[in-house]
């Protein structure tokens, strides 16, 4: 193998694992065909490109191809001259594979050098996940025949086999018959192997034989037009066949003695290998960049997808955050039990126009005993759980809408196994515990920071669950703007529990305390919404997609080309001499088909292509 060989093989392995890892899950405009698209690339590279690579003087693989009801299982043993493929008149007749080689051959095919997804086996099958291995010494050493399903079958597995097949080949022989020429689904195929310069020789099947002029001569135009002038186009005039299902031996010996030509000459089967194995190279690092481009589509579509619900959820930590700082919470239950607890209730209530009357009776309401702060601890924890709750259901409910919008989002809904409209069953048990936690946590706070006040009468007065909950309602109302003549209740109160907590701190170590607090809560619902929306964080992460595949699949397809451009120019470098064509200096003047006088693109061919036969 020369160094060029071998460094293009290496490109060629690096593009064939940038492909594998290119990840399209998510259900996106036109992301069907283009899965179809890179699994095809994967099975040439690996059922064709790589081995034809590796093992350059294999022999040459004729694909036979074509519609239903063509002929080809019949032009095969024809050409074979034996039975050694299924014909019939039952559809689809093909359905496993089956490959006609030299005896001598066997060890280029036995082995899983090509299409190596196959299973070989020796006795017809119709599996079409089988390669039926048939030796026949009438088969030319260098030369294999290989029956493939119908590309029109009404199985999509057998469609789907025979684009396989064809893609494999090194030399397409594609058959149609005069019934069937002009339809759509074989000049698809056409149209590829014109693409990607695929060497294709045509078979016109099952021709009456008044009108072979008429339709080899509309064949050859519509090839002229589309790209495939220069192959070979073989008439096989309709005829009966004998009791072995065999055609008379002089329809088929024109393409037999063609073949034998090409098997014979091992410059000739190399050129065909050449041109087929470079259109392929070239094709596949062109459509590289159509899937690399539906990778970075995949890698947009799950970002937005991530940032929707990032952007929910961010929504709610920060509506529980300022919920729980502008006094929302001090209202109803939470105020009542707080009123109860300072022994305030008509004090408070006259607050709302003489403020100043907090300090007058501040001393008053500390020298007395308080009602036990259990009361408002409970009424905080359920208000605070509630407020939590309420916040992580709308995220939830927002983030399902969001999603349900797309295909793309829709089909991961589905895959979730579970309700994503909805907080997660045990969202109610993990809020209350984390509000739980987190009270028990400015509990801790003002234990610490009171650990030498605890003598002072202030500090006896109220003690440290006393002072945990004026702490809380500080809290609660850290951005109410509890300044000015007019207060309402819920700021009055903060003011309460400021001045009382201030009585025994100070108020610098108030306002830390408050902000620890503050701070603590937030940290904590954080994570409880964090949790939550990892519920659909999960979907994303589970389909693999990388960010940086696209880019590593251009890089690949770049490197092939920059080897092509490099073999192309050393070529171009070497001078040599005309060489014939194998695929139309094998067949003598006088046997081919040739296009008629008007099927240049100014004339006869736009005329002739708008009957009705014709797909275009």
């Amino acid at each position: 193998m020369s160094d060029s060989t071998a460094s293009m093989l290496t490109a060629l392995v690096r593009l064939r694992d940038a492909l594998t890892h290119v990840a399209l899950p998510l259900h996106l405009p036109g992301v069907s065909q283009q899965r179809v698209v890179k699994a095809e690339m994967v099975d040439q590279l690996e059922d064709y490109v790589l081995p034809r690579l590796v093992q350059i003087d294999a022999p040459l693989l004729t694909v036979v191809g074509g519609s239903t009801g063509a002929g080809k299982s019949t032009l095969v043993n024809s050409l074979v001259g034996d039975l050694v493929t299924t014909s019939g008149v039952l559809r689809p007749t093909t359905r496993a594979a089956v490959l006609v080689h030299n005896p001598d051959d066997a060890e280029w095919f036995t082995q899983d050098r090509i299409l190596p997804e196959l299973e070989r086996v020796t006795r017809p099958s119709t599996d079409p996940g089988a390669l039926q291995l048939v030796p026949n010494a009438s088969v030319p050493q260098g030369l294999a025949i290989l029956d493939a399903p119908d590309i029109d079958s009404v199985e999509e597995r057998n469609r789907t086999l025979a684009a396989q097949l064809l893609a494999a080949a090194d030399l397409w022989l594609f058959v149609t018959s005069a019934a069937r020429y002009a339809d759509q689904v074989p000049w698809d195929f056409l149209k590829q192997a014109a693409d990607r310069s695929a060497a294709v020789a045509i078979v016109l099947d099952r021709t009456p034989s008044e009108a072979v002029t008429e339709i080899s001569s509309h064949l050859a135009r519509m090839l002229s037009s589309r790209g495939l002038k220069d192959s070979p186009l073989f008439v096989v005039q309709e005829g009966q066949i004998d009791e072995r299902g065999l055609l008379p031996a002089s329809y088929s010996e024109e393409i037999r003695t063609w073949l034998h030509t090409i098997a014979d000459d091992a410059e000739a089967r190399a050129r065909v290998v050449k041109q087929t194995l470079e259109g392929a190279i070239r094709t596949l690092s062109q459509r590289s960049h159509i899937v690399a481009d539906a990778a970075t589509e995949q890698v947009t579509a799950q970002a937005r997808l991530r940032r929707d619900v990032e952007a929910l959820y961010d929504d709610a930590v920060d509506a529980v955050d300022k919920a729980s700082a502008d006094g929302t919470l001090l209202r109803g239950e939470v105020l009542a039990r707080w009123q109860e607890f300072v022994g305030t209730g008509e004090l408070l209530k006259s607050l709302e126009s003489r403020v100043s009357w907090i300090r007058d009776r501040l001393t008053n309401a500390i020298k007395g005993k308080p009602q036990s702060a259990t009361s408002v601890t409970v009424a905080v924890e359920s208000g605070l759980h509630t407020m939590i709750l309420e916040h992580a259901e709308t995220a939830a409910e927002k983030a399902h809408n969001s999603w349900s919008s797309t295909q793309a989002g829709k089909e991961l809904l589905e895959d979730a196994g579970v309700d994503l409209s909805r907080a997660s069953r045990d969202f109610r048990a993990r809020s209350e515990r984390t509000v739980r936690d987190w009270q028990q946590d400015v509990l801790d706070m003002v234990r610490s920071e009171g650990a030498d006040k605890r003598s002072t009468a202030q500090f006896l007065a109220y003690g440290v669950n006393g002072l945990a909950v004026a702490l809380m309602i500080v809290v609660f109302a850290s951005t109410a703007g509890i300044t000015g003549g007019e207060i309402g209740i819920a700021g009055a109160s903060a003011v309460l529990g400021q001045k009382l907590l201030e009585a025994v701190f100070g108020d610098q170590a108030v306002r830390r305390l408050a902000e620890n607090a503050r701070r603590d809560l937030n940290v904590r619902v954080r994570a409880l919404m964090d949790d939550e929306k990892r519920r659909f964080i999960d979907q994303l992460d589970k389909l693999e997609i990388s960010t940086e595949a696209p880019e590593q699949l251009r890089g690949a397809a770049r490197s092939v080309d920059d080897l092509r451009f490099a073999a192309k120019s050393a070529e171009a470098a070497i001078p040599t001499t005309a060489a014939p064509d194998p695929l139309t200096d094998a067949v003598p003047e006088s046997e081919m088909v040739a296009p008629a006088e008007d099927s240049t693109p100014d004339s006869g061919p736009e005329s002739a292509e708008t009957t009705d036969e014709d797909p275009a």
